[in-house]
């Protein structure tokens, strides 16, 4: 393994250990209301990102991107999506549904792949179409275990999955996109 890949595998599970402690961290706040947690989250969010492109004097996409209805448009309804898949996920884990909001992040790449699919007309690879259909069948399990639909999950990954849409069309990078 390369040194950049030894990099890019302990940022992921850094990434992904961090990601892990969000239903602890959420839970210490369940005395505070969803509504203000989320505020909280967007505006220290957007306070960090604007740092950061001070920092890097990186503003010459603003304007272009801000130019025309379209763009508008798609920057508010990923920003919309988003909003609504992270009231849920806070919500979810206060309410004490941990489980139902994981699945909903573990469904989500499904969900980002049948976008892709008929949206961006994008062709899977054998092996992917395997991964999906497996994935698949563990979430018809999960849901034919709970005798319920999973209406947290599906609403979480079909939140992230069209956010994930509008910012491909809008051709942001990462750190623009938020």
């Amino acid at each position: 393994m390369s040194a950049h890949e030894r990099r890019g595998a302990l940022l992921a599970l850094a990434c992904y250990m961090s990601w892990g402690f969000f239903p602890i961290y959420f839970r210490l706040l369940a005395p505070v209301p969803t509504i203000d947690i989320l505020a909280n989250r967007m505006v220290w969010s957007l306070g960090l990102v604007l740092l950061i492109l001070a920092i890097r004097r990186d503003w010459s996409w603003i304007g272009p991107a801000l130019s025309s209805r379209e763009s508008m448009l798609t920057f508010g309804g990923a920003a919309l999506l988003l909003t609504a898949n992270w009231f849920t996920y806070i919500w979810a884990v206060n309410a004490g549904y941990v489980i139902e909001s994981s699945l909903g992040y573990f469904v989500n790449p499904l969900v980002s792949v049948l976008l892709a699919v008929f949206f961006l007309h994008e062709r899977p690879r054998a092996g992917q179409w395997i991964a999906n259909v497996n994935a698949t069948a563990a979430e018809l399990c999960e849901t034919n275990s709970n005798a319920q639909l999973p209406w947290i999950a599906m609403g979480m990954a079909l939140t992230l999955g069209f956010y994930g849409l509008l910012k491909k069309r809008a051709r942001l990078n990462a750190l623009h996109g938020l």
